[in-house]
């Protein structure tokens, strides 16, 4: 191992290091913007280690460059002179990944730490292979219609028992997306709680395979339209914000602008007001009376006056 802090030793090891990096960084950023399509997984590793385009990217930054630095900070020809920034940043990096290793639990990155994140097609969260492969939309086959609100749980957490009640009043009202409670759990498990409990949500067990590579701490949610997440919640899911966000996409449906007394569209000039009798309507002509009985007056009026004698 000698010798391997040397410039022509680091300076290959940077460029290779930089490459790794702009590589996956590349493909981070067509992800991202879309112009990358492949979903297979980034690195080494083939199938024997799933990462997506962010994470193969972070992954590499944070394992490849702080140990080049370090690297170069301990060269040989410079050791004494940096010993002092060596040991600063060792005790910088290690207080970091321990104190980051302590705060991970209560971070949100589950959307980077597991295979359940916005984007992502139920049909894709799958376990096994050839005839044992079971997918999410296995479990739920209703989600690849319409919009479903997932929870992901365990059937014996006692937060679960007691938001029961919250659940079957947000299924009963119907109001919001359709709601699914995913545990893992026997099937015997979950017919005797549906007899015990009597839900009215669908209550439906799932292999741990399938399930346990999408949170890393229960109970985790996600709504999905169509079949794709659309978004995912760390715990709970806010039943009441779903419930107004259906009724408010419910009331932007109906057509607006329109006079309900008419029925025509307000400000096209078919209002009644106005319009019978004073040449408007395209069936009367333009300086028509109305009323045909003043005109028979009139003409009597004239006739009398026009008659001689009177008045000799």
């Amino acid at each position: 191992l000698a010798n391997l802090r040397r410039l022509r030793v680091l300076i290959p090891a940077a460029a290779l290091v930089a490459f790794f990096l702009f590589l996956t960084g590349k493909t981070y950023v067509e992800h991202t913007t879309g112009a990358h399509v492949d979903d297979g997984s980034c690195g080494c590793f083939g199938n024997l280690v799933q990462r997506s385009p962010a994470e193969a990217f972070w992954q590499d930054l944070l394992l490849l460059v702080p140990p080049l630095a370090l690297a170069f900070l301990g060269r040989p020809a410079q050791a004494l002179r940096h010993e002092r920034a060596r040991w600063i940043a060792v005790a910088v990096l290690t207080a970091g990944v321990l104190a980051f290793a302590w705060l991970a639990p209560g971070l949100p990155l589950d959307d980077l730490a597991t295979r359940l994140r916005p984007g992502v097609v139920a049909a894709e969260l799958c376990a096994g292979e050839d005839d044992g492969r079971i997918c999410l939309d296995h479990v739920i086959p209703e989600v690849v219609e319409g919009e479903h609100v997932v929870v992901l749980t365990r059937l014996d957490d006692e937060a679960f028992l007691k938001r029961i009640d919250a659940f079957r009043e947000y299924a009963l009202d119907g109001a919001g997306p359709t709601l699914w409670v995913v545990v893992t759990a026997a099937q015997e498990d979950v017919d005797l709680f549906n007899l015990s409990r009597q839900p009215v949500f669908s209550v439906s067990p799932c292999p741990v395979g399938v399930i346990r590579p999408l949170y890393r701490t229960l109970p985790r949610s996600f709504l999905a339209r169509d079949g794709r997440v659309v978004r995912t919640f760390e715990g709970w899911p806010p039943l009441a914000s779903l419930r107004s966000v259906e009724q408010d996409d419910g009331e932007g449906d109906e057509p607006g602008g329109v006079d309900p007394e008419s029925g025509h569209p307000e400000g096209d000039g078919s209002e009644g007001d106005g319009s019978e009798g004073d040449g408007s309507d395209p069936m009367d002509p333009p300086g028509d009376d109305p009323d045909p009985d003043d005109d028979d007056d009139d003409d009597d009026d004239d006739e009398d006056a026009g008659e001689p004698g009177d008045g000799g």
